[in-house]
């Protein structure tokens, strides 16, 4: 197999992008120690003390988040390989996967990274139609023809993308019926290499050069190169409709503790357990910033599918609040699960690992022994994952849930999928709601509980994954529900407005995605 040469790689790394005005400095890359172990097969856990890390800071942090009613699933800390903290906010619960949106990305970027070390692929400055010699492409010109997969991991491909509103040409891929060729086949907007545009779609076409260039999907190849050596195992990745194409962009679910391994083989330059996984200078080409995007505040920078910060910090970043946060100063990952709504709570989130996490690190070796503080914080860690606020009584039901219960409503068609709904009401404590989708996936009935006494229900929802729903009669007519698909990111607020053989549907997403309003009419009998 063959590695490519560390000059060649820094030489790529160093290629001056032309929205740029020099070439970008290469981060300073300090390989920490190596760890006392390797966690193949799982993590150990220190106390904070033990690691150089004081245990107020996380104590302080768990409060924060608490304090701000941030939804945040999840919190992994780890220092020079050990989980300092662990802590799973109530509904979620540890052992889950979660689908890691965006982030994803950080994935694919790792991929194209293994398959240069395999010798796969040559360059990065490969011309990207070059992995698809047989397709016809449409409004193919000589800037088309100039798009490297440099170009393709630094979303500054020039392919006409807009992300506004809501990813609107991720949407139009994904009700093609070919994504791969409705990303080749979009105009040009700019020369490549000229100007940073976000691209989910350019990352799924990453996706379909693993596939190319190693004849496997990119989960088969990161079984085989990445996650085997790593451990990685428990992991769902959804294909395109020609299923030989992994989400690029998105939609990779594992559990948060296998998240934090890729922080961990970057943080050890591409190494793992006496391998090399990726080649001798891709960390460095990776995480150094290429580019500046426009509008995306959280960070100044961005390297190949990771989000780059003056400080030194590098991240991969998902929407709903998906953080992978790797800080080589500090020998730290911090690992992060979220359903959060906004940019503005994201910026809280990011705000917290960086003034209170990580200047929570104060030494290279331990800290004092402080029982005390170590005692409080798992105090802390245990309380996050209890319920609040249960209702003693509730309220009596209507006249309309003995109507509508059991029965079928038949939606018209909408954006998400949804072919019908059904409630059932046996408890005055506990409804059942049965919903139907149809995607290009197929089709999926779920079954979820719905408290009615203010306490999350937990089932497994779309995919296996986590979900908490909750629910109260608001009038007479119409019924609430508070969706939480944990695992699968979406926090749904769902109106129900029932009358006569009708239901009216609004649904509201607290992430990012649209608000779906649509109709539904009650089976016949």
């Amino acid at each position: 197999m063959k590695t490519l040469p560390a000059i060649i790689l820094a030489l790529t790394a160093a290629i001056s992008l032309a929205a740029c005005s020099r070439k970008p400095p290469m981060r300073p890359f300090t390989l920490p120690e190596q760890p006392a172990y390797w966690p193949t097969e799982s993590w150990r856990v220190s106390t904070p003390e033990q690691q150089g890390i004081d245990s107020e800071s996380l104590i302080k942090a768990i409060d924060s988040v608490e304090r701000q009613k941030l939804k945040i699933h999840s919190l992994l800390v780890i220092r020079s390989g050990f989980i300092v903290a662990d802590v799973a906010f109530y509904p979620f619960m540890q052992g889950s996967k979660h689908d890691i949106a965006s982030v994803t990305k950080s994935f694919t970027s790792t991929l194209i990274g293994s398959a240069i070390h395999h010798g796969n692929i040559s360059s990065l400055q490969q011309p990207a139609l070059a992995f698809f010699p047989e397709r016809t492409v449409a409004t193919l010109d000589a800037d088309k023809r100039a798009i490297t997969l440099e170009h393709l991991l630094t979303m500054s491909s020039g392919l006409k993308c807009r992300t506004w509103p809501g990813e609107i040409t991720l949407f139009r891929m994904m009700q093609s019926p070919n994504w791969v060729q409705f990303m080749l086949n979009l105009p040009m907007t700019d020369r490549p290499g000229t100007r940073f545009k976000y691209s989910s779609g350019g990352t799924h076409l990453l996706s379909a050069i693993i596939h190319e260039a190693t004849g496997m999907t990119a989960l088969e190849f990161a079984r085989e190169t990445v996650f085997g050596p790593m451990g990685i195992t428990n992991v769902t990745w959804p294909t395109d409709p020609q299923g030989i194409n992994n989400h690029g962009w998105g939609d990779l679910k594992l559990d948060p503790h296998d998240m934090a391994k890729l922080g961990l083989l970057y943080l050890h330059n591409g190494f793992w357990d006496g391998k090399q996984l990726l080649p001798t200078g891709w960390v460095e080409a990776a995480t150094t910033s290429h580019v500046r995007p426009k509008g995306f505040g959280l960070f100044a920078g961005y390297g190949y599918l990771w989000w780059v910060d003056s400080s030194g910090i590098y991240s991969g970043v998902g929407r709903g609040g998906q953080l992978l946060i790797v800080a080589p100063e500090k020998n730290m990952v911090v690992a992060l699960t979220a359903g959060l709504a906004g940019k503005r709570n994201m910026t809280k989130e990011l705000e917290i690992v960086k003034s209170i996490i990580l200047p929570g690190a104060k030494s290279a070796g331990s800290l004092p022994p402080n029982p005390e503080a170590v005692a409080r914080l798992e105090t802390g860690i245990r309380q996050a994952t209890l319920s609040r606020n249960a209702v003693e009584s509730t309220p009596p039901l209507p006249e309309m849930a003995a109507k509508i219960s059991g029965r079928t409503f038949t939606l018209e068609p909408n954006m998400y999928g949804f072919t019908s709904l059904s409630l059932s009401f046996q408890k005055n404590d506990e409804a059942i709601m049965r919903l139907s989708l149809s995607s290009f996936e197929g089709k999926m009935d779920l079954e979820l509980p719905v408290g009615l006494d203010n306490v999350y229900r937990i089932s497994p929802g779309r995919y296996g994954l986590p979900a908490a729903a909750k629910g109260f009669w608001k009038n007479k007519n119409v019924f609430m529900v508070d969706l939480d698909e944990m695992g699968n990111i979406n926090h749904w607020q769902i109106r129900m407005k029932f009358k006569d053989e009708k239901v009216n549907v609004t649904m509201r997403e607290m992430t990012g995605l649209p608000t779906g309003k649509f109709r539904g009419r009650l089976q016949q009998i």
